[in-house]
């Protein structure tokens, strides 16, 4: 086994990087979770003032915020992984595209259970990255910044195009397949809600796609400046950022507010809800990283990183568990609970998986997950669990101390 092919040791990662996963996987679940709510007849029950207070922290600060987060660190792990690549000699393009078409097969699996799947658009959008890796981080600056600036006008423009609508979450026929307690049946229930409510939606599939690119461009951007290892010297422009960006957002939220309700002719071909997403999850992040090189919350951090690191492993259990606590393979719970149900129940997986990803990697090198997917990327097993301390061979206590 060859040394560079060992896992990274701690104090060589950058630790807020995983943090900044913990924080996204969590808003992930929160929003996958109330998604069950939206498969079924749609009930006419009337939220409590919890739910209704539950519902506006989720739209506020986590719903889209959290899949935006994370795809800017999915461009910048990209980056590093290339870079690491070329320096041990392999051929990038061929490494990540093989590794990218592993990724392909975890999102079909992935959507077995939960038609709500992002690891498809990874794969796919992680393809498209190798022809800007060698950009330079000015170019990358462009590209985003025209994509950004673009989105309210091309979502004004993609919700022009109209195709045939099969909604499958509320339609009795497609439920049938959900509820009925067969694997095969609710396996066709996802993937065909997949691909009606989400491949071949122009919103989704245009859209949110250009939204994708863009974060993750930004990432690849913030990799090549260093960002995250430089962040004591960023606090200042953390702290702009955290700063100037509340009257904008104020600004910017009301302004959409009213022109929503009052049917304001700008509307018509432009649509800021990506830039709204955006300008409030920047400003989270930000706080995330200076609350961090302040030193604050340095336990709570402990296991927000160890979250992070099994990101993979973490996102696929949790819509595993879900699929099985409302579908019909399982307690078949559905929508018939309020919304509060669904926020809570996602706060407790997560809070549980917190403490299982802290335990887990203190035995073992990698998630499941991650470990398989390491595995099969460079095709030759990995060290999975842990030496002991009296079987640590005397060139592993040296290969540490470097």
């Amino acid at each position: 086994m060859t040394n560079h092919h060992q896992p990274i040791n701690q104090s060589k990662r950058t630790a807020i990087i995983d943090i900044l996963r913990g924080w996204a996987l969590f808003g992930v679940a929160v929003g996958n979770y109330s998604g069950f709510q939206h498969i079924g007849i749609p009930n006419k029950t009337k939220n409590s003032i919890l739910s209704e207070v539950l519902h506006n922290f989720d739209q506020f600060f986590l719903a889209g915020k959290s899949w935006t987060l994370l795809t800017i660190l999915f461009g910048y792990g990209f980056a590093i992984l290339i870079n690491n690549v070329k320096s041990k000699g392999r051929n990038p393009v061929l490494f990540f595209s093989w590794r990218m078409l592993l990724l392909f097969v975890f999102a079909f699996i992935n959507s077995l259970f939960w038609f709500g799947d992002i690891l498809r658009d990874y794969a796919f959008l992680g393809l498209i990255l190798l022809f800007f890796s060698r950009s330079s981080a000015k170019t990358l600056g462009y590209i985003s910044a025209i994509l950004i600036l673009a989105v309210p006008f091309i979502m004004v423009y993609v919700k022009g195009f109209s195709p045939e609508k099969i909604s499958v979450l509320t339609n009795p026929e497609y439920l049938k397949l959900y509820h009925s307690g067969n694997w095969l049946d609710f396996f066709k229930f996802n993937l065909t809600a997949s691909f009606y409510e989400q491949i071949i939606v122009p919103g989704y599939a245009i859209t949110a796609h250009i939204v994708m690119l863009a974060c993750m461009l930004f990432g690849v951007l913030l990799q090549k400046i260093d960002f995250f290892n430089r962040l004591n010297e960023m606090k200042k422009i953390l702290k702009y950022v955290l700063i100037f960006s509340i009257p904008f957002l104020a600004l910017l939220g009301l302004s959409f507010y009213f022109a929503v309700n009052n049917k304001i002719g700008f509307i018509k071909f432009f649509h800021p809800y990506f830039w709204l997403i955006i300008s409030i999850m920047l400003p989270i992040a930000s706080g995330i990283c200076l609350l961090y090189i302040n030193g604050k919350l340095k336990t709570i951090f402990t296991y927000f990183s160890a979250c992070g690191k099994m990101t993979l492993t973490n996102y696929i259990f949790q819509n595993i568990l879900g699929a099985f606590i409302f579908s019909g393979i399982g307690l078949g719970i559905g929508n018939t609970m309020p919304y509060w149900f669904y926020f809570s129940l996602a706060v407790f997986v997560f809070i549980i998986q917190l403490f299982i990803s802290k335990w887990w990697l203190s035995k073992y090198n990698y998630g499941p997950i991650e470990w398989l997917w390491r595995s099969a990327s460079y095709r030759e097993l990995f060290p999975f669990k842990k030496p002991t301390e009296n079987n640590i061979p005397i060139e592993t206590n040296t290969q540490i101390a470097k």
